[in-house]
């Protein structure tokens, strides 16, 4: 478990469970895998130190039923603070009947493990959500670089290609947002979505057999130089009107079921990627349109005047 001497090189679990013995074979598995640990037993020791601390975790392993406050209550709470509501929530519980799953997710849990835990799944699941968090602050730390004036624009147009790309016009854009940290977010998850699925045409379940193997990026990029895509682009063209900044996004892609994804479908609470749009669309954006066949998006984010730069909301 965590102790004063932490390994700020590891990534750090927040625990939370009321089950002695649960809470140590957790802790086990976790340390075994490489990170470090940190558990409490209800979700009031557990508010005590997120609200007191929102940067020290990064990801939450979440008992749904605890006396005191439990773990729905707890993220309900978490949802309310801005410097929460992005860290990751793993909801563990043996409640996996549909309209229980689709509760936590309208709480806020994205990530679902079943009890009893099993070891493998607990560290894909938590792993996931690791990657997930480390990614969303690596985009949070490419903003805010003397763009905030790009709260004036009224009008632009870019075209992507490849991953990097996509990062970094998601980056400038955010800050034409009021609240940049959660609006790259859903901008980069909504440009790479572009890419893969719609101009690179690869499937849900073919990036869940390439995210098992740990060949995805890999993949991205091999069909990136591939002949038949080379000339595909990804277009972004961002409107502001009044007090609305409105973002539409094409790719060259045939298009995709997108209704299987504006929410997350309790099937596929379990898996460890599917939940980037269902996240973008609540929390990063006001509202959120796939249009046709699903290769064109329109998400909007309500601003202020447009004589006041992006700062806080």
């Amino acid at each position: 478990m965590r102790g004063p001497m932490a390994d700020d090189s590891k990534t750090r679990i927040l625990v939370v469970e009321d089950s002695p013995l649960d809470c140590r074979l957790l802790g086990l598995h976790l340390e075994r895998g490489g990170y470090e640990v940190t558990a409490v037993s209800d979700g009031e020791e557990a508010w005590e130190l997120l609200s007191a601390n929102p940067d020290a975790w990064d990801v939450v392993l979440l008992d749904r039923t605890m006396p005191r406050m439990g773990g729905l209550a707890l993220l309900a709470k978490m949802k309310e603070q801005p410097s929460l509501r992005m860290l990751p929530v793993i909801l563990q519980t043996a409640a996996i009947a549909p309209h229980e799953i689709i509760e936590g997710i309208r709480a806020g849990a994205y990530y679902y493990l079943t009890k009893p835990i099993d070891p493998e799944m607990l560290l894909a699941i938590v792993g996931a959500a690791a990657n997930d968090h480390a990614e969303a602050r690596e985009l949070q730390a490419q903003i805010h670089q003397g763009l905030a004036g790009l709260g004036l624009l009224r009008e632009a147009l870019f075209s992507v290609r490849t991953i990097e790309e996509a990062r970094a016009v998601g980056a400038i854009l955010a800050n034409a947002c009021p609240e940049p940290s959660t609006a790259v977010i859903g901008l980069t998850e909504l440009l790479l979505n572009a890419i893969e699925h719609g101009n690179l045409g690869i499937s849900y379940e073919e990036k869940s057999e390439l995210k098992t193997r740990r060949v995805w990026i890999a993949e991205m990029k091999r069909r990136l130089a591939l002949p038949e895509n080379a000339g595909k682009r990804v277009e972004v063209r961002y409107e502001r009107a009044g007090e609305e900044a409105r973002f539409t996004i094409r790719d060259e892609g045939e298009g995709f079921d997108w209704r299987r994804f504006i929410d997350i479908e309790p099937a596929r609470a379990f898996d460890t990627h599917g939940r980037g749009i269902a996240l973008a669309r609540r929390l990063s954006f006001d509202t959120l349109e796939y249009r046709g066949n699903g290769n064109e998006v329109v998400a909007t984010i309500v601003c202020p005047a447009i004589s006041s730069p992006a700062g806080g909301r």
